[in-house]
């Protein structure tokens, strides 16, 4: 069982393609505003020319009608809000990528790079304290009015104010504030030369002050605004609404951006209807049935044994395995915050009682790999001992850091022979006696004769199999743990206020580390509610490490502050590392099509939403009944 995403962060976030931040090299040597450009890159010079018509992941000729019906986008079993941009309410499914165009587009073969969107070109001071951003005079809102200036710096104004999530907070929190230089021109300002600064800026969500305006000219604070249909930048429109289990999203005709390079091949259905259901084998057998056109399976054992049936059998379905980018980080988050977690020895012995390579044979069909680093398969994993350079950083924290940080990259708990679980066990329990908890009168209990209790909280039907042999191994140990299943809106509501003990998270992955880090892993989000540091960690070492790789001015530079980063996270034992999927699990209709190539790093649902399409009658003909995709694998 892999875990769906917690899509609980803006989809600049989530998304490992969408959210690749780092230190920045400029697509050309920009001098001034004046020497703008239309797209800008890490490091190199954009993969895509200047006359670029598309990018390669797309399919320029991919028909653009059809409906496509999908499940539930991410975990949330229903919604109350039209609004993505709130901490509170559930948004309604894919909102913000399918209404709100962002100033740039992020490429999703490259390691950080924006093509002209909203924004047609992009200039950067020398010294990095700002962009300047053009606007495109062709640029629309959905009530037809042109977007300006003002209307980016409303964008802006708003969600980096305490009315928008703390999520969007953090994530502009590298902009000082954004300047009106002309009604089609507008200068962001940084608080810090970061070099990621200007793609960061390029990933404003556009939406109109007019959005929640009422009658006699007034407008309710930004978060009072939840069920107004928003006047947005993006593709699409909402046609209906069925409760809060349904959407129909329709694609607007007067859509100006459709025929941009950074646009063509991409939103090609005309409707998008996303069905909500209560649980994944619900999905699941909605998808059999013909009720909904493709899902992105997370469950081992259900792609190896549920994908059968008679739309199997006549070739109206089929699967594919779509490689994948850099892997995300799945494990079950510790919450430092409660006394009994505060110490390192106590999470170590938390890891040894996890029997993945049991789990990996008996339950999911050998399909994932272990995870031994927050950066896994991408060149920002630690491996073997610290570099020179890693040390120079690590140096001054030498105190404050587990000795294990300055030798060999530690590996993951195994139970292949000749190791054990119970050799694991028996190492878990002598760090739990060294920290002052030992097993007595039926309990490991404290000194004080207080046993330790440990609610894993879950909000996804089916994460049991995953934590009930965990719980026996604790148990063992002489840990009380126990599950509880929430509804999703309790475990976000629980998970924002960092009320939990235990719980399996995803970091979704990047592809060049960046901004996120300190959302992430940074002191101050620790005790931010809303935040994604949900470990509660609070390291000088860390925030340290941090500054380090959002200064870095240099690939050589970023790789060595983010592998010492990785080091320290793995030796501080901030969660239980899981493990991931290589490939992407796709199940479709075959009337569906997409693009021969895949994108470098993406997030399935992204794809199956953003790039792929109805096929035309005239194709499916010529296919033939039984006919399965030509490009059934990637």
């Amino acid at each position: 069982m892999m875990r769906l995403v917690k899509l609980r962060c803006p989809r600049s976030i989530r998304a490992p393609a969408i959210l690749a931040t780092a230190a920045l090299t400029l697509c050309m040597a920009m001098s001034s505003p004046a020497h703008a450009s239309s797209s800008i890159a890490q490091y190199d010079q954009p993969r895509y020319p200047a006359n670029f018509t598309h990018f390669d992941y797309a399919d320029p000729n991919a028909p653009r009608d059809g409906s496509f019906v999908f499940d539930n986008y991410n975990e949330l079993q229903s919604y109350d809000s039209l609004n993505p941009f709130l901490v509170r309410g559930a948004p309604a499914p894919d909102i913000q990528n399918l209404m709100f165009d962002t100033l740039m587009q992020r490429s999703w073969d490259e390691l950080a790079s924006e093509y002209a969107l909203i924004a047609d070109d992009v200039g950067v001071a020398p010294d990095l304290t700002s962009a300047t951003f053009h606007i495109n005079p062709a640029a629309r809102f959905s009530n037809g009015d042109p977007i300006t200036a003002e209307d980016v710096k409303y964008s802006f104004d708003t969600l980096s104010s305490p009315q928008a999530s703390p999520m969007f907070n953090a994530q502009f929190a590298v902009i000082k504030r954004a300047v009106v230089v002309n009604p089609s021109t507008v200068r962001f300002e940084f608080k810090h030369p970061e070099r990621d600064a200007p793609l960061i800026a390029g990933d404003l969500p556009i939406f109109s002050p007019k959005w929640g305006m009422k009658p006699d000219g007034t407008r309710p604070a930004f978060d009072q605004i939840s069920n107004v249909e928003p006047i947005a930048s993006g593709p699409y429109l909402i046609e209906s609404r069925r409760n809060d289990k349904e959407i129909v999203y329709r694609r607007n005709p007067n859509y100006w951006a459709a025929d941009l390079p950074s646009r063509r091949g991409m939103f090609n259905f005309s409707h998008i209807t996303f069905k909500l259901y209560l649980d994944q084998y619900t999905q699941l057998e909605a998808f059999k049935a013909g009720d909904i056109d493709a899902r992105v399976e997370y469950s081992a054992t259900q792609w190896a044994r549920k994908y059968v049936g008679k739309n199997f059998n006549n070739g109206l379905l089929k699967q594919v395995n779509v490689p994948d980018g850099p892997a995300q980080m799945q494990g079950m988050v510790i919450n430092m915050r409660k006394p009994m977690f505060q110490d390192v020895r106590v999470r170590h012995a938390l890891t040894l009682a996890f029997d993945y390579d049991w789990m990996n044979r008996m339950m999911f069909y050998g399909q994932y790999v272990r995870t031994n680093s927050f950066w896994e398969a991408s060149p920002f994993a630690a491996t073997g001992m610290p570099s020179e350079k890693e040390l120079a950083l690590l140096g001054p924290y030498h105190a404050e850091l587990p000795p294990e940080v300055f030798g060999p990259m530690v590996k993951q708990p195994t139970t292949i022979p000749p190791n054990s679980l119970r050799d694991n066990l028996k190492e878990a329990r002598d760090l739990l006696a060294q920290a002052g908890w030992h097993y007595r009168d039926g309990a490991l209990r404290d000194a004080n004769g207080t046993p330790m209790t440990i609610e894993i909280i879950d909000d996804q039907p089916g994460m049991d199999r995953l934590i009930l042999p965990y719980m026996q191994a604790l148990g063992i140990l002489g840990i009380q743990a126990h599950m509880r299943e929430l509804d999703s809106a309790l475990y976000e509501k629980r998970m924002d206020n960092f009320e939990f003990d235990m719980t399996t998270y995803i970091y979704p992955p990047v592809t060049i580390p960046g901004g996120e880090l300190t959302r992430r892993f940074g002191s101050a989000a620790a005790s931010q509610p809303g935040s994604e540091n949900y470990s509660g960690l609070k390291s000088q070492a860390v925030d340290a490490l941090i500054r380090a790789a959002l200064s870095a001015n240099t690939m050589d530079d970023l790789q060595t502050a983010v592998r010492a980063l990785d080091r320290v996270l793995i030796n501080t034992y901030l969660l239980v590392p899981e493990y991931y999927a290589p490939n992407s699990r796709i199940g479709y209709k075959t009337t569906l099509g997409f693009p021969k190539i895949a994108p470098a790093s993406y997030q399935a649902e992204d794809y199956l939403v953003d790039y792929w399409y109805k096929k035309t009658p005239a194709a499916l003909s010529a296919a033939g009944p039984n006919a399965a995709n030509a490009s059934g694998t990637h």
